[in-house]
């Protein structure tokens, strides 16, 4: 009898373990009318964070102990408009032309001692990045996607002048193309799709500009080579 009843209540729970696991499965899926259509547009809001990748002068550094590093880091926004064509059931092509604002800090050692002067570089991109969305299957109103392609940026505030009274000597190009990679999660609403996205930025060109009317040559000397990085987290409205 004992050995019944254990069996009965085993029985039982796997019951409500399978009926639990098909409810779940069976939870109503809101309607995706925007994912039918081969074209559909949006807009997108995201934080981003500039970086730079410091390549430093070995030459400059043995003969001034002069070393630059990027300090701590600051958070911009970014503005898109979303153009998303669906020429297969799992491929998305995105255009996402906008802007973005942001700036990154430069900071020097010298002899391991940190230099006064800080190089405050602010940046104002016009963005046009265009890229390709590979969709995984979904499940209930979650769908994960990867994300990548490439982005060419024109920034608005690269200087063709140095400014005598603020205290930066550094001058960055103003087009670069950048190749991005990252991922995020499609959320389906009641009334829209909200997409959570994070994404890696990486500039293939060296930014900083090299002349001979900066008047203090030595933290652009210091540099061997500056590619930008921006990480982004973007949340786009579909």
């Amino acid at each position: 009898m004992k050995r019944r009843r254990t069996y009965i209540i085993i029985t039982g729970l796997l019951l409500l373990f399978q009926s639990g696991v098909y409810c779940q499965k069976q939870k109503p899926k809101n309607e995706s009318w925007y994912d039918d259509k081969p074209l559909h547009f949006g807009f997108s809001l995201g934080l981003n964070t500039m970086d730079f990748m410091i390549t430093p002068s070995k030459e400059h550094y043995e003969g001034t102990g002069l070393y630059p590093e990027v300090s701590i880091l600051n958070p911009g926004i970014n503005i898109q408009i979303v153009s998303d064509y669906r020429p297969a059931k799992y491929f998305d092509i995105r255009f996402l032309p906008g802007v973005s604002f942001g700036q990154r800090n430069i900071r020097y050692y010298q002899d391991s001692v940190l230099v006064n002067e800080q190089q405050r570089l602010e940046s104002s991109f016009l963005e046009f990045p265009l890229l390709l969305k590979f969709k995984g299957d979904r499940l209930n109103n979650v769908r994960p996607y990867l994300i990548g392609g490439f982005n060419f940026r024109y920034d608005l505030a690269g200087k063709k002048e140095y400014d005598q009274e603020k205290p930066v000597y550094l001058r960055l190009k103003r087009p670069d193309l950048y190749y991005e990679l990252g991922a995020g999660l499609d959320f389906y609403l009641t009334f829209f799709k909200l997409s959570v996205e994070l994404k890696m930025s990486t500039g293939f060109r060296d930014v900083l500009v090299r002349d001979n009317s900066v008047p203090y040559p030595q933290y652009a000397n210091a540099i061997d080579k500056l590619n930008s990085r921006i990480w982004v987290l973007s949340f786009h409205f579909e």
